[in-house]
């Protein structure tokens, strides 16, 4: 949970009405997750137009906010001002603050993480994490784990191949029975075709696949990117 101190001068020059204070504390309790607008009328049951009007006042003192939910976008979602929305509101880094797939920004991270690969021959996730953060390309630091995301999805690209060590040769220098990775091709190779739309699934840079299941919150019939892709 990510939270910001604001100074207490920034407290409302009048006070609240009752159903402001109603709103502010329920949206306050829910903290960097936030509620939808129609589940605060549901859980106050205040009157539609009672809402609207607390939320368009909240919203003018500065101490709410709303931001884009990146699998409903068309839901007006608030969040108290001294948060800063979660990853299960953004998507994750691998998304902009409209909300959608950063496809610019992770082709580019695709593209370091395919030279510090061919750079190392063969490597594992961790050496192509160490390899990104000694460059200083990047402004924010990004864990192994969302760099495997960028890895992997190479992979699914036809770029690169995965792999065990065998402890030998080239793969002397990792363990034996660690993944790792390898380029498919020299880099003035001509590049395969790749094969049908799997080589841009977006399920493999999505930050929510772990908790993407049929039938639940995040679920393959309720992703706007996996129909897209479908479509394709």
């Amino acid at each position: 949970m990510s939270k910001r101190k604001r100074p207490d001068s920034k407290a409302p020059a009048q006070p609240m009405t009752e159903q402001e204070k109603i709103l502010y504390n329920l949206i306050q309790s829910k903290q960097d997750l936030g509620i939808w607008s129609r589940d605060m009328k549901r859980e106050t049951r205040l009157p539609d137009n009672v809402v609207d009007k607390s939320l368009k006042s909240l919203l003018g003192r500065g101490l709410i906010k709303e931001v884009v939910h990146f699998q409903f976008k068309g839901r007006k979602h608030f969040l108290a001002s001294e948060f800063e929305p979660s990853p299960e509101i953004t998507g994750g880094q691998w998304y902009n603050d409209q909300g959608s797939l950063d496809t610019e920004f992770i082709n580019f991270l695709k593209d370091q993480c395919l030279k510090h690969i061919r750079n190392l021959k063969v490597a594992t996730v961790d050496t192509v994490a160490d390899a990104i953060r000694r460059s200083r390309v990047l402004k924010d630091d990004y864990s192994s784990q969302q760099i495997g995301d960028i890895v992997r999805s190479l992979v699914l690209d036809n770029d690169v191949i995965e792999m065990r060590s065998n402890g030998h040769g080239e793969f002397a220098s990792i363990p034996t029975g660690r993944v790792c990775y390898k380029c498919r091709r020299p880099p003035n190779a001509a590049k395969e075709p790749r094969v049908g739309a799997m080589a841009s699934i977006p399920c493999g840079v999505c930050p929510r696949i772990a908790h993407c299941t049929p039938g639940g919150i995040i679920s393959p019939t309720t992703c706007e990117y996996y129909r897209k892709w479908l479509d394709f």
